[in-house]
């Protein structure tokens, strides 16, 4: 998976949360030159420019990227809402704008186009459920954007959940299924767990963990039910 070229270096964190957030690779370059020296044996899989940081410096990056032999796609420019203006006659630098603050769930929605469009794919193995995302190759967890600090086991557990929407499962399969066979506690670990998962999700997404009375745990609804 090629990584996306990040300007400006070092990147601004909140961009770089997001992209991590989102599982893209990415790395952040300070130049034209940076960009070539940086650049991947298999080429870069976009460029993310935040010209909010340093105006000049985006837009002279943009402009040598699109004078490359081959024509440099796709090329998502960040700008502000007063930047707006600067933008005419300068459409050909870049294939879509978004506005900062970077809002993730907007991030993503725009490279996801650009990347379908451009025929590539840069999106990792994601798990959603509504506001809810796990990403299976970092192991990281959010919702609508804001990351959530979950411990391995507690990860596992509603990764777990995640991938069987509204089904029922005991806490002896529970056990059986996140802790494995070999794991001699007892229910009452499954209770710990789900407990402080709740409270991590957040009271307005703590009801996607349902206790089934007598029974055991549910998450979220079938999606054919949905």
């Amino acid at each position: 998976m090629e990584p996306i070229l990040l300007f400006p270096d070092p990147a601004p964190p909140e961009v770089a949360q997001a992209l991590d957030l989102g599982g893209h690779p990415w790395k952040a370059v300070a130049d034209a030159g940076a960009a070539v020296e940086l650049e991947p044996e298999s080429g870069w899989a976009g460029a993310l420019v935040c010209a909010d940081v340093d105006p000049e410096g985006a837009f002279a990056l943009c402009r040598n990227l699109r004078k490359r032999d081959e024509p440099f796609e796709p090329l998502l420019l960040l700008v502000t809402g007063a930047q707006l203006g600067e933008l005419e006659l300068r459409d050909d630098l870049f294939d879509d704008f978004c506005l900062a603050p970077v809002r993730q769930a907007e991030l993503e929605a725009r490279l996801k186009h650009l990347f379908w469009r451009a025929g590539r794919q840069t999106r990792p193995d994601l798990i959603e459920y509504g506001a809810l995302a796990l990403n299976l190759e970092t192991y990281q967890a959010a919702i609508s954007g804001r990351p959530l600090d979950l411990t391995y086991m507690e990860y596992e557990l509603l990764k777990f959940l995640a991938q069987h929407p509204g089904r029922v499962f005991t806490r002896e399969t529970l056990l059986s299924r996140v802790w494995g066979y070999d794991y001699y506690g007892g229910a009452r670990t499954v209770d710990v767990h789900v407990r402080r998962l709740r409270a991590k999700l957040g009271e307005e997404e703590a009801h996607l963990i349902s206790t089934v009375r007598s029974v055991g745990y549910r998450f979220g609804e079938a999606r054919w039910g949905m």
